[in-house]
């Protein structure tokens, strides 16, 4: 029997692939993982009530129920997702290395500044209809997305935004999803880990355009933006700075009160105010700009949309506590998003850059010494700390990125401490300065080797600028 056949024949009661929420009447997906194997778990799912087991693999020896084998088991709790709970919201999918989230947060206010009421998964919250959940996954398995999308149908609501990470796209959580909008922010190096090559990691991001969307929102002036293939069906709305974008940024101003410039698509033209900072956020709101076009949204209300998004938490976050310097938090964690940050302080005429980072431990190596490299070029003052070292050692991530930071003869420093480290950059800033504390942005957490800890660099900046005498009435 297939799974399709023992859905149709309407005794599942629901599909699970966590044994611990199976109840009677339950279809358990038992999935191969890096640390488990979901087969350990499935005669517990069978004494709760499940009506048979799918995996990919085989049944352990002595297994005795219902085994459905299928070729790729996220896949097929993909579709049987789809066939259970059905699509009945219009969807927008964001991939690429950086942007994701901002781009999220601010299409998601294009369409509620629309009338429409809506959903935001990503990797800093869910919100559903108004309410905010915490973010499990940057993209939910495929099942958690059909249950989000049927509560936002109970709650009146019809369209839903969410970041699609590479890793989501390779192992099938998104598989079989209908997508309205399709948006390619950029590709940089990035969970080299994982994907292994760089070839490997597009692959992963071109599978969102190749599965059908009515439209493909691409941000012409990235590279890679010519190797995206989309079916003869999908309508490709290209975005950026050049002439030759159908949707294009002019008379762009920076300041450290946000953003100004002029958007052009055709013969329209239409302004567009944002309080958000940096030259590469006006890719973030032009990619939101084109998902509003695609929805056929009038200009005043995308306007409106980009206007009424104050920021995103952890980017490009100024911390504020009435002192004479910037001091910006940022989740820039690789060296393309380091450059960005770096670069939009730039643009605010500081008199120096003083940036803080470290690199995360198990993880993608070969970025290290990049981002050592893109630290020591752009910034005036350095700061080198640990970031989540996971079950690596501090100081050798540290002296990895050391490889590229020693090429630049400007002065750094070298703290473990990521609290030490927040304090010895701020304590180094004089006025007309801008200090960036670059890598966990939103995080409240540090993870350490055998441990996590709380942590939330906005709020220990906070506290080491009220320690210095500052406080912002």
């Amino acid at each position: 029997m297939t799974v399709q056949e023992i859905l149709a024949q309407g005794a599942v009661r629901g599909l699970e692939y966590d044994s611990r929420r199976v109840q009677p009447g339950s279809l358990f997906f038992a999935f191969p993982g890096a640390k488990a194997d979901g087969r350990a778990f499935a005669a517990e799912a069978m004494e709760k009530g499940a009506l048979a087991i799918v995996s990919e693999l085989p049944a352990p020896e002595g297994f005795a129920g219902p085994w459905i084998q299928v070729e790729h088991g996220r896949r097929a709790l993909a579709l049987a997702a789809r066939s259970f709970y059905g699509q009945h919201v219009e969807l927008t999918g964001i991939t690429g290395t950086n942007g994701k989230t901002t781009t999220g947060f601010l299409t998601d206010s294009v369409l509620r500044a629309s009338g429409r009421t809506t959903a935001l998964i990503g990797t800093i919250e869910y919100r559903i209809a108004g309410r905010v959940l915490p973010a499990v996954n940057t993209t939910p398995e495929s099942v958690d997305l059909y249950r989000i999308f049927e509560d936002l149908r109970e709650h009146g609501g019809t369209h839903a935004t969410m970041e699609v990470s590479s890793h989501a796209l390779a192992l099938g959580r998104v598989h079989g999803l209908d997508f309205h909008t399709a948006i390619f922010t950029n590709l940089t190096r990035d969970h080299l880990d994982f994907h292994k090559t760089m070839e490997d990691y597009f692959a992963a991001k071109q599978i969102l355009f190749e599965s059908g969307p009515k439209f493909a929102v691409i941000n012409h002036d990235d590279p890679y933006a010519a190797k995206i293939k989309t079916p003869p069906g999908t309508t490709v709305l290209t975005y950026g700075f050049e002439k030759d974008c159908a949707v294009r940024a002019t008379k762009v101003s920076s300041t450290m009160d946000g953003l100004r410039f002029e958007v052009q698509f055709g013969k329209m033209r239409f302004p567009i105010e944002s309080p958000m900072i940096g030259r590469f956020n006006v890719y973030n709101i032009l990619a939101a700009c084109c998902a509003g076009l695609t929805y056929q949204i009038p200009v005043e209300a995308i306007a409106k949309g980009i206007a009424d998004c104050p920021g995103v938490p952890g980017r490009f976050e100024r911390i504020d506590e009435g002192q004479p310097y910037a001091v910006v938090v940022d989740y820039s964690h690789t060296d393309d998003a380091l450059r960005n940050a770096i670069t939009a302080a730039r643009g605010l005429n500081p008199k120096r850059v003083i940036t803080m980072f470290g690199c995360g431990g198990d993880r993608d190596r070969t970025k290290r010494p990049i981002m050592g490299q893109v630290a020591g070029e752009l910034s005036d003052r350095v700061v080198l700390t640990s970031d989540n070292p996971r079950s690596e050692d501090p100081i050798q991530i540290m002296n990895d990125v050391l490889v590229g930071l020693r090429r630049f003869d400007k002065p750094y420093a070298v703290e473990p401490d990521r609290r030490a480290a927040i304090a010895r950059a701020i304590g180094d800033a004089l006025p007309g300065d801008v200090v960036i504390l670059a890598g966990k942005g939103h995080e409240t957490y540090q993870v350490l080797k055998d441990r996590t800890i709380a942590f939330d660099d906005r709020q220990v900046a906070r506290e080491v600028l009220r320690g210095f005498g500052y406080k912002k009435a």
